[in-house]
């Protein structure tokens, strides 16, 4: 068991390491790559999983709404932690709801649960995503304008991919193939970038960095229990759902904080020691969920 934990985990830590040291050492401009993979690539693998035809959604609304239930849950355990520990919650409560089910997830569920899990892995993406540019930037900004949200090239490549398989169409042979080649650079890009993004966040907040990468995990993998049972939903969907729950911060969570002017520094120390902090969360979901 524990060398399985050890295949599954060390490449998506290892790729985050190397973009560590490479940012560490070149200081290199992520934004244009970053803009590249978030358009295009990250797109192309959503839509290329769900324009599969293998792909049913009615098999995933159970696991669709378990993502809800983790995220909104995971902000109502957060509420009451953060006035205990005297901490504004517009700035605990958003990254403990919203998972890095982009940078890390998609990588990992697809490694410990298999190909067969990519397009479970995408609808979580995509749940956490719609909530996030939606009921996250409200939570920060109650003006914030909510209607431009299917511009989000996340979201329209799932409302496309989803099109498509519901409609039944059959794409070109080659055309399905270029797009999924696109989808496959994401998966590493995504890791790597997230390795030099963190050279540059702070630990000066480290209190509240640290209370927040310890209930994230926690939040979110109670939820995604109780859920599980709850709806009855099937083992392996439990499980995937729970290895979901057990994800460290987004670090668009951080970008929103900077938008929004709700303590930046602060909730990039949350992101920061929370991905840090999950090698061993990752991993204990892991141990509790590989069979």
């Amino acid at each position: 068991m524990i060398l399985r934990i050890v295949a599954v985990v060390f490449p998506i830590f290892a790729i985050i390491g190397a973009g560590y040291w490479y940012g560490r050492r070149h200081r290199p401009d992520m934004v244009a790559a970053n803009q590249v993979n978030m358009d295009i690539f990250v797109p192309a693998l959503i839509f290329a999983a769900l324009a599969g035809k293998s792909f049913a959604l009615a098999n995933y609304a159970l696991l669709a709404l378990g993502c809800a239930v983790v995220v909104l849950g995971s902000g109502l355990l957060g509420w009451p932690l953060a006035r205990l520990c005297g901490y504004a919650p517009k700035t605990l409560l958003p990254p403990m709801m919203f998972k890095n089910a982009g940078n890390m997830g998609l990588p990992l569920l697809v490694l410990a649960f298999g190909d067969e899990a990519l397009p479970a892995a995408v609808v979580l993406l995509l749940v956490e995503n719609l909530l996030h540019f939606s009921l996250g930037a409200w939570l920060l900004d109650h003006r914030a304008r909510l209607t431009t949200i299917w511009r989000v090239p996340v979201l329209a490549a799932g409302l496309a991919g989803l099109g498509v398989a519901l409609s039944g169409l059959e794409l070109w042979s080659p055309l399905t193939t270029a797009i999924r080649m696109l989808g496959d650079v994401s998966l590493g890009l995504m890791l790597f970038s997230l390795g030099v993004r963190l050279t540059d966040a702070p630990l000066a907040a480290w209190r509240i960095g640290t209370v927040g990468a310890v209930a994230t995990p926690l939040a979110g993998m109670a939820m995604a229990w109780a859920y599980g049972h709850a709806a009855g939903l099937a083992p392996r969907e439990q499980d995937i759902l729970f290895v979901f729950g057990a994800l460290p911060p987004a670090v668009l969570n951080y970008m929103f904080a900077e938008r929004y002017g709700q303590e930046p520094q602060q909730v990039a120390s949350i992101v920061m020691i929370g991905n840090v902090a999950a090698l061993v969360f990752v991993s204990l979901a892991l141990a509790l969920r590989l069979h």
